[in-house]
């Protein structure tokens, strides 16, 4: 049984996507399968994967065996920065293309910017304008990018990006690039959303323990993670939780039958500790981070 899906978010090319989606961000191949397709039934219609998270295929295989049609579900996936440059670009989105399984993919982003050479993320980005223009991909767009590295890209290219998927969670909320995005028209969707990756710190505070988000949760009888992506919603961002565990992947997508009052957003608000716990975009290079993208 699914519960209400969330108003989806309408992007600058005037495809809608959904506002809450599933990640799958370090599910190991082996268990995408099955994930996906709780997801799937949990009401779930964005599914978000990426080429360097070795499990398009296996995204590709829980869609085709599900019981929702194609065009039902929303498909996100990204280029790896081994893959950057026009013609390398296009050959990428082949290779995923082919690993999901698919003839057109919803919305396709560069992974992340790679400042060091960053005419290549120019060249991968053009590439992904090409894919749009022949009708390959519905949106483009970009993740991990900064004000900096959007002003480059928007001063060198012709289509602004539909999305930029940054970390954001209470304890890391980049005000200043989200500002820029509404500015530009850019959707912010948001990674590690509920803040799993303040889990990884050692004898850090962690998002779901937080006893300002804990007291709102018991205020509705809900979870620490459910008051999060209502959070995000409600502040007009589009979010990716994952999980591989049945019971929380239904409980993160039931967040469509309560409301955060505006004091309640404040107070979340004023969690922000303006401290980056993923990877800095200024420090992703090809010789740390370069890896070979199987062929499909």
């Amino acid at each position: 049984m699914s519960t209400p899906s969330p108003i989806p978010v309408t992007l600058n090319n005037d495809v809608t996507m959904p506002s809450l989606g599933f990640g799958v961000f370090q599910t190991p191949p082996e268990e995408t399968v099955a994930s996906v397709l709780v997801a799937l039934e949990a009401g779930y219609r964005l599914i978000d994967t990426a080429a360097a998270y070795g499990n398009e295929r296996e995204v590709g295989l829980a869609i085709a065996d599900s019981q929702v049609d194609r065009a039902d579900v929303f498909i996100e996936t990204k280029i790896w920065i081994s893959d950057y440059g026009y013609d390398s670009t296009l050959h990428a989105f082949l290779k995923s293309a082919r690993k999901l399984g698919v003839d057109q993919i919803d919305l396709l982003i560069l992974h992340q910017p790679l400042p060091s050479e960053f005419k290549l993320t120019l060249d991968a980005y053009r590439a992904l304008e090409t894919l749009l223009a022949d009708g390959k991909v519905r949106a483009i767009g970009v993740s991990n990018f900064t004000v900096e590295h959007l002003r480059r890209l928007l001063d060198a290219t012709a289509v602004i990006p539909a999305v930029n998927q940054i970390e954001v969670h209470p304890y890391f909320q980049q005000r200043d690039l989200q500002t820029f995005h509404t500015e530009q028209g850019i959707h912010t969707q948001a990674w590690s959303p509920i803040g799993g990756i303040t889990s990884y710190r050692e004898n850090g505070a962690r998002t779901f323990d937080d006893p300002t988000i804990l007291a709102i949760a018991e205020s509705f009888g809900k979870s620490a993670a459910q008051v999060m992506l209502r959070w995000h919603l409600q502040e007009g961002r589009s979010a990716i939780p994952k999980s591989t565990k049945p019971a929380r992947i239904a409980e993160n997508f039931d967040v469509a039958d309560f409301v955060l009052s505006e004091d309640q957003l404040a107070a979340i608000d004023g969690l922000d500790e303006r401290v980056r716990r993923g990877p800095d975009p200024a420090d992703i290079t090809l010789e740390n981070f370069g890896m070979k993208i199987p062929e499909a």
